[in-house]
């Protein structure tokens, strides 16, 4: 039985060998590792120029944006979104998801006023579930 299993399978799927294993796991932690330790040790001993700080403020801020913005105007294809919707009896077009955008427009609101990241992705991922229960 085994045989036959070997012989219709690739090798790495009937592989049994836990060393290979225990090997694949120790090489994927080194390499999850070493990215993020070795800046650590470079910039823990040198004294960073101000701007650099200063411009290292926005990088999180900005890495958010662009996958928010891109998950709210542009589809799994990377093609841009077209959302038809009927408000007032006229039918309406928008250039993105509409209930996102305005999920993102009051979530938006809430943060200012919260200052929680937390309470911000709860209230971002209720409004964008009853705002499009509401729209569709």
């Amino acid at each position: 039985m085994v045989n036959l299993l070997q012989q219709s399978l690739p090798v790495a799927a009937v592989n049994t060998d836990y060393r290979f294993h225990i090997f694949v796991i120790i090489m994927a932690a080194i390499a999850a590792f070493l990215p993020r330790y070795i800046p650590l040790l470079i910039f823990t001993s040198r004294d960073l120029p101000a701007w650099f700080n200063e411009w290292m403020k926005y990088v999180p801020v900005s890495l958010f944006t662009a996958l928010v913005v891109k998950d709210i105007f542009l589809d799994s294809k990377y093609m841009p979104v077209i959302d038809h919707f009927e408000t007032f009896g006229r039918e309406m077009m928008a250039y993105g998801h509409v209930s996102h955008i305005l999920a993102g427009l009051l979530v938006m609101v809430i943060a200012y006023f919260t200052r929680s990241m937390v309470v911000s992705v709860l209230a971002g991922l209720l409004l964008v579930w009853l705002i499009s229960m509401v729209i569709a």
